[in-house]
């Protein structure tokens, strides 16, 4: 397809520059060939009117005009006007002219105008008079055919024509030179970009092409290379996640199976403990699973939502409610502040209890003894924000962006503390978004973090 372009490119060029060639040596020809035309003319109808001014002047009238103009050489020009070194007498004037009489009678008749017709003052004036001492006693008017070109005039415009096509032969190698180098310099990067796109449906996903011009080409090939990197980091997020998943889905696997496998081998007694363990890593093992298929329904855009006007001071009182004894145990203090006014948000009850039970689930695990969690909310223009705030030990700043990232923890030492699996933070905003909201988190290490849920008002 590239070549196929290439070629429709040069040709499409060539054909612009045959055509603006031919046009302009068209133009010119025509130009020269008017003008020229009209200069011998009017030069030769200058070297009538000196012919016939020097017969009136030397007989006093028009008599015998017609014998004089019939002549082969009549009347050689003045001794003073002769070449000196020209031996050949001079070739006779073409008779193209008519001549009329200072009253308006044709007396030498030539093309329309014959002898003695009376030829009307307005046609007068397109001519050219005769004048001698001051008086008009005749008037030269041009009959509409051109003068015969002598020998150098005829080479003249031959030589014209032979160089407008010269000029136009080198127009078209021009062309054909300038249509091959833009065609090659605009298919290049396409034939680039080809190739890899075709690296790209192999599995090579990271390709970059070098963008040489900032035109639209080099616009598509820096979004086409924005689009390779995108891809490129989704599919190593995918594969990282791929790989947490597997980790995750096998680690209560494993301890489950373990103690089965002991249990049926006669290894381990049966206690109340050892259930109770497989039983805790069932759980995480089911809301593992449960997380995985909450944010596969977000991606899909399903995520089924039971709108209702909801009192913010209601719902954050709820989720203190339901954290209270846990931060207790803890000795963390929770609290809730929030007006008794604000305007009531529309949302999912169950499914902002699931957000505001993960950020607090994580304000508890971060923040040490002693410290304080407070939920909040505030109206801000046309929506309510929901804050959730701690004085835990704070997040890095060159982590802070990746937080909701599916499987991202802030401390990869930490390994699955209270059923933790790194798909909370990415949940709550998939959630929060579904609603119509935004999620963010401020943080500052050795001070605590803030994460706030912007919800529009009920109408």
């Amino acid at each position: 397809m590239a070549r196929s372009l290439t070629l429709k490119l040069v040709l499409a060029f060539l054909i612009v520059g045959l055509i603006g060639a031919a046009l302009v040596a068209a133009f010119a020809r025509w130009t020269t060939f008017r003008e020229f035309d009209r200069l011998v003319l009017e030069q030769a109808q200058t070297d009538f009117v000196g012919l016939v001014f020097v017969y009136y002047q030397d007989k006093g009238s028009w008599a015998g005009i017609m014998d004089y103009l019939g002549q082969p050489n009549p009347l050689p020009p003045p001794p003073q006007a002769q070449p000196k070194n020209e031996e050949k007498p001079p070739q006779p004037l073409p008779f193209v002219f008519a001549l009329v009489d200072g009253d308006g009678r044709v007396v030498a008749p030539a093309g329309p105008y014959r002898l003695g017709m009376r030829i009307a003052e307005s046609d007068l004036r397109k001519g050219a008079s005769v004048e001698v001492d001051g008086q008009v006693v005749g008037t030269v008017l041009a009959t509409g055919t051109p003068p015969e070109l002598d020998p150098r005039e005829q080479r003249y415009l031959a030589r014209t024509n032979q160089a407008l096509v010269y000029a136009a032969l080198g127009a078209t190698l021009i062309a054909l030179s300038l249509g091959v180098f833009l065609a090659r310099t605009l298919t290049r990067p396409l034939r680039e970009l080809t190739t890899a796109i075709r690296a790209m449906s192999g599995g090579e996903l990271a390709q970059q092409v070098s963008v040489r011009s900032q035109d639209e080409v080099g616009e598509l090939v820096a979004a086409f290379n924005q689009m390779s990197a995108d891809l490129a980091r989704a599919n190593d997020l995918r594969r990282q996640m791929t790989a947490d998943i597997a980790h995750d889905l096998r680690t209560p696997l494993t301890v489950i199976t373990g103690y089965l496998e002991s249990l049926r081998d006669g290894v381990l007694k049966p206690s109340q403990a050892r259930f109770e363990t497989m039983y805790n890593e069932a759980r995480h093992l089911q809301r593992l699973i449960e997380d995985l298929r909450t944010l596969s329904l977000a991606d899909a855009g399903e995520l089924s939502l039971n709108c209702l006007p909801v009192s913010p001071l209601a719902l954050l009182e709820q989720a203190a409610m339901a954290y209270r004894h846990q931060a207790e145990m803890q000795q963390i203090g929770l609290c809730v502040q929030a007006g008794t006014d604000l305007p009531e948000i529309d949302a999912d009850p169950d499914r902002m209890m699931q957000v505001l039970g993960n950020l607090i689930s994580n304000a508890l695990r971060y923040t040490p003894k002693g410290g304080q969690i407070t939920l909040s909310a505030r109206r801000q223009a046309d929506a309510v924000c929901l804050a959730v705030q701690d004085t835990g030990a704070g997040i890095a700043p060159e982590v802070l962006s990746h937080v909701f990232k599916r499987f991202y923890r802030c401390d990869a030492s930490r390994q699955q503390q209270g059923g933790e699996s790194g798909l909370g933070l990415a949940i709550a905003r998939s959630i929060v978004e579904a609603h119509g909201g935004m999620i963010d988190v401020q943080s500052e290490q050795g001070v605590g973090t803030t994460f706030t849920v912007l919800l529009p008002v009920a109408l």
